[in-house]
């Protein structure tokens, strides 16, 4: 069969391999964007033993294109049934476009030929955690250019020593990812200039949410508006300010982690599985660090805007302040968990205005009037009716005492 590719994916994404031409063909029809693989690297980075540098040789000489997976591109490629594979993880399958057929079909003859060969897979495997690490990478510096400040602006004003060394260690880092991408590796000199990053940058991620959990302690027990309303503008660029400098944090991680995958590569290819295994555990680990800290920041917010929002007829200036600063941290924090890929569900308290609210009061007032004058009707007329049951009864008694007295009277000549 003619045209037929290489689909590898790891749940973060999907490499496509084969023949330059069937690998463009195919990512065009099911409306795939993509970036390079880096496939080519591998020739360089399997330097020892015949059967690995062959598996280098044989991947490179391919395109490789690596597709992001979101729910939308894994639904089109779920269509093609991937396997699982025997790397941790990683699923497969080959597909092919025979003769005038328009779709692409799934191949079994050749479903081995490529990838039983656990060099090419580990490598593959490989060169995806580092693209999507480098994906999520770009996707931070993106973030970091549309919030006000610069995140190299925000470090350089703070005069902490624990940010100072990641300052320090920031520049290192990025000059050695220049020259990883000018070499095609990393030496021995080249990682002796990180080596003690990740000790740096996990201490200044701790300093950062340290801060994030004070600036959500401070939004505790402020009962009064008009002090909740300060607390949460002052609040509102420190939070910011510190999601950027988490920003940065894990951007420098994943750089270090895809550092680290080529050294393996370099070094030690049999164990590339277990360490990109590792890397990814780890990170996911970090991810839920910084997620238990901003939901509960988020919290805090929207419980400030809730109650905001119940006493904005008696602050119609300040609670509006209050829920528009806590949107802002709640979509503020919302994106920041888009770039690194945290899953969170972002609840956005509107602040009511204040005609809104008094009519609404105006209205349960009513309502309540109305349910009192009925009440008072109805107990006036209760009233009304004993009042006339009375009244009847006395009418009674005085007309019944006044016939007695006439009959008294009546007799009383009779007996004279």
């Amino acid at each position: 069969m003619d045209n037929e590719i290489q689909l590898i994916s790891d749940g973060d994404g999907l490499a496509v391999i084969g023949n330059a031409t069937d690998v463009e063909r195919f990512l065009a029809s099911e409306g795939l964007p993509s970036k390079d693989l880096g496939a080519q690297r591998l020739k360089s980075i399997f330097g020892t033993g015949a059967a690995v540098a062959q598996a280098g040789s044989d991947i490179a000489a391919n395109s490789g294109r690596w597709v992001k997976l979101t729910k939308e591109s894994a639904e089109r490629v779920k269509k093609f049934g991937l396997m699982e594979s025997k790397t941790p993880g990683v699923s497969h399958a080959m597909i092919g476009k025979p003769g005038s057929i328009k779709n692409w079909l799934q191949i079994e003859k050749g479903a081995g030929s490529f990838l039983t060969n656990p060099a090419r897979l580990a490598g593959v495997a490989g060169l995806m955690a580092q693209r999507s690490m480098q994906q999520t990478m770009d996707e931070i510096t993106d973030y970091l250019a549309t919030i006000d400040e610069k995140v190299d602006d925000v470090l350089r004003a703070q005069k902490d020593a624990v940010l100072s060394r990641m300052i320090g260690m920031d520049l290192v880092i990025e000059e050695t990812m220049t020259i990883r991408e000018q070499v095609g590796r990393v030496s021995d000199v080249t990682w002796s200039k990180v080596q003690t990053a990740p000790t740096t940058i996990a201490e200044t991620q701790a300093y950062a949410l340290r801060q994030l959990n004070a600036l959500a302690e401070k939004l505790e027990g402020k009962p009064k508006i008009g002090d909740l309303a300060t607390t949460v503008k002052e609040v509102e660029p420190k939070v910011r300010e510190w999601l950027a400098v988490l920003a940065r944090c894990f951007q420098l991680q994943d750089a270090i982690a895809v550092l680290e995958l080529d050294r393996v590569l370099d070094a030690n290819p049999d164990q590339l599985d277990q360490h990109r295994l590792g890397l990814r555990a780890a990170r996911q680990n970090r991810l839920n660090l910084i997620s238990r800290s901003t939901e509960r920041l988020m919290a805090r917010m929207n419980s400030a805007a809730d109650a905001a929002n119940a006493k904005v007829l008696l602050h119609p200036t300040k609670s509006p302040v209050v829920v528009q600063s806590s949107n802002h941290v709640v979509t503020g924090v919302h994106d920041f968990h888009a770039r690194l890929g945290i899953e969170s569900g972002r609840q956005s308290s509107e602040a009511r205005r204040w005609v809104e609210a008094a009519a609404e009061v105006k209205d349960k007032a009513l309502e309540t009037g109305a349910k009192g004058v009925s009440s008072a009707r109805s107990l006036g007329n209760e009233t009304l009716d004993r009042a006339s049951s009375v009244k009847g009864k006395i009418s009674s008694g005085i007309a019944e005492r006044a016939r007695r007295r006439r009959g008294e009277e009546q007799r009383r000549p009779e007996e004279g």
